[in-house]
């Protein structure tokens, strides 16, 4: 059977946000297709797509590697998202269905509870899939596409310390949720920008070995899947 090139470019993206190939080390067709057991034609195209979403670039007498962002262009992708998620929610007052509506309600119903108990093991999946589902709402393929990358970006280069008010952050998500049902654009935008702003200041970067002014990541390796993690 042929395993997709999008579902193996998900596989080497999930990888290179987990660490497992450290920022600057080179990327071979060869062992990339041995290591997720398919061909090199759907290894070379989820390289290409890749390389066009900034995860990798190619390199004189080296080949594919995997990218090094610097500081600032890491800094630039929560710039990005402060201004696309409050544009996101906008679209999605105009937009929304009711299935859309149902999702998110669900959600925030659960991140709530959850976050009453105490039991915060899993509200940074809860608040990935509501995101997605906002930007989703906004019915713009376009923006969709764009906040995923930044959440996988977003993900790969910043550590996300617990929010000290877990109740304020759901209660955040739930105005959001209140003003997109409303069809309220400019309230959905402000509150989302507002969470978005309070959001960014738990993010760190993740820190290890210089080089060329960039930051490599060594974390331990993993079981591989085609399965795209929520972040």
């Amino acid at each position: 059977m042929r395993i997709p090139a999008h579902s193996v470019c998900t596989a080497i993206r999930d990888d290179i946000v987990a660490g497992v190939h450290e920022r600057g080390s080179r990327l071979t067709e060869e062992l990339l297709a041995r290591r997720y057991g398919v061909s090199r034609v759907p290894v070379r195209e989820a390289l290409r797509t890749l390389e066009a979403e900034g995860f990798v670039v190619t390199r004189r007498h080296a080949g594919a590697c995997v990218a090094e962002p610097t500081e600032q262009e890491a800094a630039d992708l929560l710039e990005m998202r402060a201004l696309l998620e409050p544009l996101g929610a906008a679209r999605a007052a105009q937009r929304r269905t009711e299935a859309h509506l149902k999702v998110l309600r669900g959600l925030v119903r659960l991140g709530q509870e959850r976050a009453r108990r105490g039991t915060s093991d899993d509200l940074r999946s809860l608040g990935g899939w509501f995101h997605e589902t906002l930007a989703q709402a906004s019915g713009s393929p376009a923006l969709i596409a764009v906040l995923s990358q930044l959440r996988h970006k977003i993900a790969w280069m910043y550590a996300v310390e617990a929010p000290a008010d877990p109740a304020g952050s759901w209660a955040e998500h739930g105005a959001i949720v209140d003003a997109v049902a409303r069809g309220d654009s400019e309230r959905a935008r402000a509150v989302t920008a507002l969470h978005t702003e309070r959001a960014t200041s738990a993010h760190r970067l993740r820190l290890g070995a210089p080089r060329d002014r960039g930051e490599r990541v060594r974390n331990p390796q993993h079981p591989v899947n085609t399965v795209s993690p929520r972040h």
